[in-house]
């Protein structure tokens, strides 16, 4: 996998006015310097910051995201995102399939290949994220729902050097509630044998988990088999929490 374990990626969603993020912007970049934290730092912040956050973060530790982009490279597209003014801002990834993105505004699996694709073609690296409702939790369909959204997502030349793949039941994020270690093991090990049948070398791209992820949880969750990272809510809002969550990581990594 050419990105450094752990992979701790936090999410801001739609939280962060000028002051404050960039204030934790700066936080995070004095504390990866300061710590002993190894692996991938990434935080993903709101459109409106990406491009002052960039100017903090230059030469640090700290990687820049998007939270979407638009499958389209530009045109008439009133309010959309292109993946080129991400990496133009400063980007080295964007997350595309967001739960969020797939159950509060109907994108399909078609919509999400198209924006991963789109965001690699801009040479933007791809968090692409699948995860099971509740209900289709507690029907039994988890593997299931996982797969059909991973063969839909996916998109033609998927590659470890560029895709990472971020597995979070919608059922978990935000929720305080997590699956079982011996579930996300089992959920993991499945999703890493189909990701070896789908991606030449998806035995060595980056797979994560998210929802519900936290300082108090993080090592038990990062020492799991086939866990390579987490992607990171409400928690990656603090700083000390969410370099607690990256220390965690480069002591279950040992």
């Amino acid at each position: 996998m050419p990105w450094a374990r752990p992979i701790i990626a936090g999410n801001w969603k739609m939280n962060g006015l000028r002051a404050d993020g960039l204030a934790l912007a700066d936080a995070l970049v004095n504390g990866a310097s300061q710590g002993s934290g190894a692996g991938t730092l990434a935080i993903f912040p709101p459109a409106t910051l990406l491009a002052a956050i960039a100017q903090r973060l230059a030469g640090s530790q700290v990687l820049l995201g998007g939270q979407d982009c638009a499958p389209q490279a530009k045109g008439a597209f009133t309010g959309d995102l292109s993946a080129p003014m991400l990496q133009d801002a400063g980007c080295r990834l964007v997350i595309v399939g967001h739960s969020e993105r797939r159950q509060g505004h109907g994108e399909t699996d078609a919509l999400v290949q198209a924006k991963a694709k789109a965001a690699h073609a801009a040479g933007l690296a791809v968090v692409l994220c699948i995860g099971e409702t509740e209900a289709e939790w507690q029907a039994g369909q988890t593997l299931a729902v996982l797969d059909r959204q991973l063969e839909g997502s996916l998109p033609e030349g998927a590659s470890a050097e560029w895709l990472i793949v971020a597995y979070e039941p919608v059922w978990a994020i935000g929720t305080g509630r997590t699956p079982t270690a011996a579930d996300i093991e089992r959920t993991h090990a499945h999703l890493r044998k189909r990701l070896g049948q789908l991606v030449p070398d998806g035995a060595s791209l980056g797979l994560l988990y998210g929802g519900s992820v936290k300082a108090a949880n993080a090592g038990e969750i990062l020492a799991i088999p086939e866990v390579d990272g987490v992607l990171v809510g409400g928690a990656c809002l603090q700083a000390d929490e969410f370099l607690a969550i990256r220390q965690a990581g480069s002591r279950a990594a040992r």
